[in-house]
């Protein structure tokens, strides 16, 4: 199976699409979190995901704009009130099962607390050797990430909205797990709405 894997689109529509465009032809789509932006909440982008029958967590964005604080950017007439309903049901953690591999899908940290920022080049990854799964996927840092540790493999697909990343000048990107050869193919673009030169890599 090809796994799609997009996270922090931060109400970028057509970041989203672009992304979704690039990974094609895939099984099945993850979201890592972050899909709208704190107190910005995206109709087009909420309506896409669930229109494609994408497997959602909420990230900290979400958890920010459907909590007390976000009553009043959800309460405008603009926002459609079933999207937000479907997205308060969205887990901020699940298990999945792909071609028999166990996937954890998260947003930040896989490790309490959750909303740590956790870098590819940081040592606390070498813990995701223990957890009790085949692969880790996860956001909210940015930063591509497609790294073993003992049997476990951590995917970060970056941003399809927000590019922190210097590794790959600052594009957005997305990224393609093959079940079957354990693959993990990055796409790195430019905002649809920016003029820059798209490139992409490869890490496996």
């Amino acid at each position: 199976m090809r796994i799609g894997i997009v996270s922090d689109i931060h109400c970028n529509l057509a970041g989203l699409e672009r992304a979704l465009e690039l990974m094609a032809p895939f099984d099945a789509l993850l979201c890592a979190g972050d899909s709208v932006f704190q107190f910005r909440w995206s109709n087009d982008v909420v309506a896409r995901l669930r229109e494609l029958g994408a497997y959602v967590v909420q990230g900290n964005h979400e958890e920010t704009i459907l909590s007390r604080d976000g009553e009043r950017a959800i309460s405008s007439p603009k926002v459609d009130q079933e999207l937000v309903a479907w997205m308060r049901e969205q887990p901020f953690r699940m298990d999945l099962v792909f071609d028999g591999k166990r996937v954890l899908l998260t947003h930040g940290s896989p490790w309490e607390p959750w909303k740590e920022y956790h870098y590819p080049h940081e040592t606390i990854w070498a813990k995701a050797a223990s957890l009790d799964t085949d692969v880790v996927v996860v956001g909210h840092t940015h930063f591509k990430m497609a790294q073993r540790f003992g049997d476990v493999l951590v995917i970060n697909p970056g941003s399809a909205s927000d590019p922190r990343d210097s590794r790959n000048d600052f594009q957005l990107s997305c990224a393609v797990w093959d079940t079957t050869s354990d693959e993990v193919t990055f796409y790195d673009y430019p905002d649809p709405t920016r003029n820059f030169v798209a490139s992409s890599g490869q890490l496996t």
